[in-house]
C-alpha cells in the first residue's frame, strides 16, 4: 500500500510552512505536524514575532523616536501598563497564525495538531487529542529549539523567565536583569530600558556580539548604555534567591550581590529532536541535540531531511525557510527550488537596529585581504536628517584590487530594511560601479550607499 502523503513535515515554523507549500506547489500530498494548538512556531508565537513587535511598542510608547526631532517630544508622560505593551503583539500574533494557517489550507496541506514521535523511517505516530500513524515517502524535521534552562535558576518562580515565556508578562518589572548578552538578551534589554524600566545585561565576556564587525559592537553598545541599559562585563551568575516577595538576588562571580525584580536568563537556545524518538527512524542526534546535514538538509537516513534551529546555525527564521525551501526542492526533484541563497544578511533588533552582511574588517585581516573602507552617517543624507537619527551609520568593505563589494554593515533605524542593497550586490558580485551607476530615490536612506562608496574610493586614493 502506497503511503498517504508524499511529504510528513513535523513543525509549522517557518522551516516547516516553507517545505509544506514548496512541496504542495509541486503538486504532493502534503501533512504538517505541530504540537502546539496553532501554527507558526517560536518565530510567531514566542520569538521572532513577539520580540519585535514588543520592540516598536516600545518605541511608541517611549517617544524614542521623535526625541531626536528639533521642537518635538511626544513621549507619553504616563507609565505604561502591561496591556499596552502587550496589545499590539497579541494583535500581530494572532493575525499571522491566521494568515499561516489559510496559506497551507489554500495549498491543500493537511495539519495534524500534536506531539509527533517517529514509529518507523516512514512513519510518525501523532497524539493529543486522539492517535493515529501518518506515513510518507519523504519527511522534513522542522521542529525548532528550546530556550535553555541553566540548573540553578528558579523558572518555577512567576519573576524568573526564560525567553519563551517573556511575552506572557502579567505586570510590569520595576527593574530587570537580563543573564546573557546575546541577540535575544540584548534586544530585550533594549526594550525594557527604553520603557524606563532599570535594566542589568550580564555577561561573562568583555563584548557585545563579538561577531559583529567591532565597528558596529562598539557603536551598538553606546548606544545601548545611552538608552539606560547597564553592562555588567566579566561576571557570571553563581546563585538566584528568588523570594516569595521582594527582589531576586543574584550571586556574582565577583562577590557582588545584584537585585531585581525580575530576572531574564538567556543562555541560547537547544533543539527539539529528543522527544521524537529519532532513532525508531534511524536518526541520531549530534551536539546540542541537533540534527547533522549535507548541503541538501538530508540527515544519515537520506529521505529524513532536517531544517532550521534542530541544525543549528544560523538558528534564524529567514534562513530556516530558506533551507525548507531547498530541502523540500530537492526531496521531489525540483532543483530550481534551491539552493539556499549563497549570502545570507544578520538582523539584529536592539534599540538601535544592527544588520550586517558578508565579511568584517577583522575576518578580512585574518585572511591577509587588502581592502576599502568607507562610511555615511545617517545624518548625511536628507532621509536621516528627517527621521532624526543622528547616531546611525552604514560602513561598507570593499576589496581593494578591484573595489568588489565584500560587507555591509549597518546600525540605525531600519538597518535590516537598509542592509538588502548590500545582499542584492553581493549576491551578483557587484562592486562600487553598480553602486554608483544606481539611481536611488531621494530622499532615502539606499542614498547612504552612494556615499559610503565615495568615502572608500576617496580614502584608497589617500585622500579623507
Amino acid at each position: 500500500m502506497s503511503p498517504a502523503f508524499d511529504l510528513i513535515v513535523i513543525g509549522a515554523g517557518p522551516g516547516g510552512e516553507a517545505a509544506a507549500v514548496t512541496a504542495a506547489r509541486l503538486g504532493k500530498r502534503v501533512a504538517v505536524v505541530e504540537k502546539a494548538p496553532f501554527v507558526g512556531g517560536a518565530a510567531v508565537n514566542t520569538g521572532t514575532l513577539p520580540s519585535k513587535t514588543l520592540r516598536e511598542t516600545a518605541l511608541a510608547l517611549s517617544g524614542l523616536r521623535t526625541r531626536d526631532l528639533h521642537g518635538v517630544d511626544l513621549s507619553l508622560r504616563r507609565g505604561a501598563t502591561i496591556d499596552d505593551v502587550l496589545r499590539h503583539e497579541r494583535a500581530v500574533k494572532s493575525a499571522h497564525r491566521d494568515h499561516i494557517r489559510g496559506l497551507l489550507g489554500r495549498y491543500g496541506v493537511t495539519v495534524v495538531h500534536g506531539t509527533a514521535r517517529f514509529s518507523g523511517p516512514h512513519a510518525v505516530r501523532v497524539t493529543g487529542s486522539g492517535a493515529q500513524e501518518l506515513h510518507a515517502e519523504k519527511v522534513v524535521v522542522a521542529t525548532g529549539s528550546v530556550p535553555v534552562r541553566p540548573p540553578g535558576f528558579p523558572f518555577e518562580h512567576d519573576r524568573v523567565h526564560d525567553s519563551d515565556e517573556l511575552v506572557e508578562l502579567h505586570r510590569m518589572p520595576r527593574s530587570i536583569a537580563v543573564i546573557g548578552a546575546g541577540v535575544i538578551g540584548s534586544e530585550y534589554a533594549c526594550m525594557f530600558a527604553a520603557l524606563g524600566i532599570e535594566t542589568y545585561l550580564i555577561d561573562g565576556r568583555n563584548a557585545l556580539l563579538p561577531f559583529l564587525d567591532a565597528d558596529l559592537s562598539t557603536a551598538l553598545e553606546a548606544s545601548m548604555r545611552r538608552l539606560g541599559v547597564r553592562f555588567v562585563w566579566g561576571e557570571c551568575v553563581n546563585s538566584c534567591d528568588a523570594p516569595p516577595t521582594g527582589d531576586v538576588r543574584l550571586g556574582l562571580s565577583s562577590g557582588r550581590v545584584l537585585t531585581a525584580d525580575h530576572v531574564l536568563i538567556c543562555a541560547g537556545r537547544a533543539s527539539r529532536v529528543a522527544d521524537l524518538n529519532p532513532e525508531a527512524a534511524g536518526l541520531a542526534a549530534a551536539r546540542k541535540g541537533r540534527l547533522v546535514v549535507n548541503e541538501h538538509f538530508q540527515t544519515e537516513v537520506p529521505h529524513i531531511y532536517a531544517v532550521g534551529d534542530v541544525i543549528g546555525f544560523p538558528a534564524l527564521a529567514s534562513t530556516s525557510a530558506e533551507q525548507g525551501r531547498a530541502a523540500a526542492g530537492h526531496a521531489f526533484g525540483a532543483p530550481t527550488r534551491g539552493p539556499v541563497a549563497r549570502v545570507l544578511p544578520t538582523g539584529i533588533y536592539t534599540i538601535p537596529e544592527v544588520s550586517a552582511v558578508g565579511e568584517t574588517e577583522d575576518a578580512l585581516r585574518a585572511a591577509g585581504v587588502e581592502y576599502l573602507v568607507g562610511r555615511a552617517g545617517y545624518t548625511e543624507v536628507a532621509r536621516g536628517k528627517i527621521i532624526g537619527d543622528e547616531a546611525g551609520f552604514l560602513k561598507l568593505l570593499f576589496r581593494r584590487s578591484d573595489h568588489k563589494l565584500l560587507g555591509a554593515h549597518v546600525i540605525g533605524e531600519v538597518a535590516s530594511e537598509v542592509v538588502h542593497i548590500g545582499v542584492m550586490a553581493l549576491m551578483v558580485g557587484a562592486g562600487a560601479d553598480l553602486l554608483l551607476d544606481t539611481c536611488f530615490n531621494h530622499p532615502t536612506l539606499g542614498e547612504l550607499y552612494k556615499l559610503a562608496t565615495h568615502d572608500a574610493l576617496l580614502r584608497g586614493r589617500g585622500t579623507s
